[in-house]
């Protein structure tokens, strides 16, 4: 077995596409001949105290020289290049996303991550990513070498098909998921919704609602300017099995994230034939088949709008994308086809190791 250690800010346990990527990859690993550790960081990552950082270079030192350390982007990013060049052994960067694309930063915070970023990535030995447009990112415009980069996309869970409420007299339930933070646009999308108001339908947000205090302000005031309160239920964190039965009643997955490095979510609801309307932000343009989904530039509010009206007042189109999520649904790579990949880039940077573009050494 080759020793590991995966190194993850803050708590393990939060309800984000990321940290679900993490907890399935710790749980497979061992499957395929890597036995992992979890190490936590401090959660002030992506923005660290002095504190957090001496905590956090005192954590890796103390890794086992012969232990392959696997961080993740959302810490190695914002890691000063002195704390790096210290660490005992090659390190492994798992890039969700780059910090520097988050949405909701000052140019002074974009600029620094930015800086911070290319620096770290170019100490990593090898760099997993979740997509191939973040990897096509990370060459383009942080110099990391293609051969040093691993596609590794999230994993899904066989599904059931969404059943709904379509023809049963209801309304049309509309579902987003995902955290209420700058990058989601959830207050773009009540704005979109506004002019739909003689539809019959109701909006599910589900995530947490305590990320981040703006976006929430600016989620709150489009409700209330829109006067859609009443028609949007903001769920917050959800559970496995609340979501699951959140994803079975829906009719339709919306997402106005204005960037996703991959899109677990529209994974998610493609594995259960969920007819899409989304932007083309990041990934999620690429993870999504075109035949499945309606999408619009991210930040287009009335492109948005005018894209779901016509899936709500189409049942034909409605019925088309759906059969069209289902069949693309049911070829979407397993958990174990991420953990494999994902296996075979420690085991390629560990002492002797040779890694290939597939993670496969």
């Amino acid at each position: 077995m080759t020793p590991a250690v995966l190194a993850i800010p803050g708590d393990l346990d939060l309800p984000t596409g990321g940290y679900a990527y993490d907890r399935r990859v710790l749980t497979l690993l061992a499957q395929f001949g890597v036995h992992v550790r979890h190490l936590a960081l401090p959660g002030s990552f992506p923005f660290p105290t002095e504190a957090d950082l001496a905590e956090t270079a005192w954590a890796l030192r103390a890794v086992d020289p012969g232990s392959v350390l696997m961080i993740d982007g959302l810490a190695y990013g914002a890691m000063p290049a002195a704390l790096i060049d210290a660490l005992p052994g090659p390190v492994l960067a798992l890039v969700h996303h780059p910090l520097c694309l988050e949405a909701g930063l000052d140019d002074a915070g974009r600029h620094a991550l930015l800086a911070s970023e290319l620096a770290a990535l170019a100490r990593a030995a090898h760099v997993v990513v979740t997509s191939p447009t973040t990897a096509g990112t990370l060459a383009a415009d942080f110099a990391v070498p293609p051969h040093k980069i691993t596609v590794a996309v999230p994993g899904t869970d066989p599904a059931p098909r969404a059943q709904g409420t379509a023809g049963r007299g209801g309304p049309l339930r509309l579902l987003s998921v995902g955290s209420v933070i700058p990058r989601k646009a959830y207050d773009t999308l009540v704005r979109a919704l506004a002019p739909l108001q003689d539809r019959d339908w109701r909006l599910t947000i589900a995530g947490p609602a305590d990320r981040d205090a703006g976006a929430r302000g600016a989620l709150e005031v489009a409700l209330r300017d829109t006067g859609l309160g009443p028609r949007v239920a903001l769920h917050g964190a959800a559970t496995t099995r609340e979501l699951a039965d959140l994803y079975a009643a829906a009719d339709l997955f919306v997402m106005a994230s204005l960037y996703e490095g991959y899109g677990m979510v529209l994974a998610e609801a493609l594995a259960r034939g969920l007819p899409i309307v989304c932007t083309t932000g990041g990934a999620a343009a690429e993870t999504v088949p075109d035949a499945a989904a309606l999408k619009v530039a991210p930040g287009d509010e009335r492109a948005l709008g005018q894209a779901i009206g016509r899936v709500l007042d189409e049942e034909d189109l409605r019925r088309r994308l759906a059969d069209a999520a289902w069949a693309a649904g049911q070829m979407l790579p397993r958990w174990e086809d991420t953990a494999r990949i994902v296996a075979g880039a420690i085991q390629g940077i560990a002492p002797g190791g040779t890694v290939s573009r597939d993670g496969v050494p």
